[in-house]
């Protein structure tokens, strides 16, 4: 795995919506450390990300976009990814639609192997970003154990977020042992529990949580996963996604990474 440590976009999503702000932003985000960057969050286009990536020497590892935009102009995503110079074609979340029911999953997972196929023929990769939901069940199958099971192993690939397995009910090293090299990339995000608010699990800095890091690791170098990368959707130190990236950063450092 790569111990360079890798950005998510979408933690700092509210700085990166004009051109000006993201150059911004990447300053900060390189000046932390961070050289692997993840695009998510932002309306910009791949031309007008790249020259600014490119002047903080920061490199894209993979995206998230939207299903529907896959469906709809899968060679669109193919230019996107290729431009910003990266092969692993992320997916955000399953459109609600595609778990209403067992057949509106069937179709998921058929849609889903048929835009494989075009990647794999332009030598790019899927990526499925999990949330929580996949670990609920429909017709009595957990989602999860079915787009493992029932999709291209040589292209349909994960990108796990640590906190959501663990929200979902499962190990999150356990889940990236098995998966194998299909965990193409990890997202590092840390799981806690105010306990003035203990009924909602919450998600803090990578370090400051309860996940077992140590074992985490451990099973993503295993595995043999590409990249990882820190993710903070909310619960910003003082506010401040920056602030928090830091943190992340600085704890990952004492874990032997850059």
């Amino acid at each position: 795995m790569d111990k360079h440590i890798g950005a998510q976009y979408f933690t700092i999503k509210d700085f990166i919506q004009d051109t000006e702000n993201f150059d911004k932003a990447c300053k900060t985000i390189s000046e932390i450390g961070y050289t692997l960057v993840q695009i998510s969050g932002t309306p910009l286009k791949a031309e007008e990300m790249k020259p600014i990536l490119d002047k903080y020497n920061l490199k894209v590892v993979t995206t998230h976009r939207a299903f529907d935009d896959f469906k709809t102009d899968i060679y669109e995503i193919i230019h996107y990814n290729k431009t910003l110079g990266c092969d692993l074609c992320g997916v955000s979340i399953m459109p609600k639609y595609c778990y209403e029911s067992k057949e509106a999953l069937d179709q998921f997972i058929k849609d889903a192997n048929e835009i494989c196929k075009v990647l794999k023929e332009n030598n790019m990769y899927f990526g499925y970003h999990n949330h929580a939901l996949e670990f609920g069940k429909v017709d009595g199958k957990v989602i999860f154990d079915r787009l493992v099971e029932e999709t291209d192993k040589e292209i349909f690939n994960f990108i796990v977020d640590t906190y959501w397995v663990q929200y979902g009910g499962r190990n999150p090293a356990d889940v990236i042992e098995n998966l194998g090299k299909r965990a193409m990339a990890i997202h590092l995000k840390d799981f806690t529990i105010d306990v003035e608010d203990w009924f909602k699990p919450q998600i803090c800095e990578v370090g400051y949580g309860n996940l077992d890091w140590d074992t985490i690791i451990e099973a993503s170098e295993k595995a043999g996963a590409r990249w990882a990368l820190v993710e903070q959707d909310n619960n910003h130190t003082d506010g401040d996604p920056f602030k928090s990236m830091k943190m992340s950063y600085d704890y990952l450092t004492t874990k032997g990474f850059c």
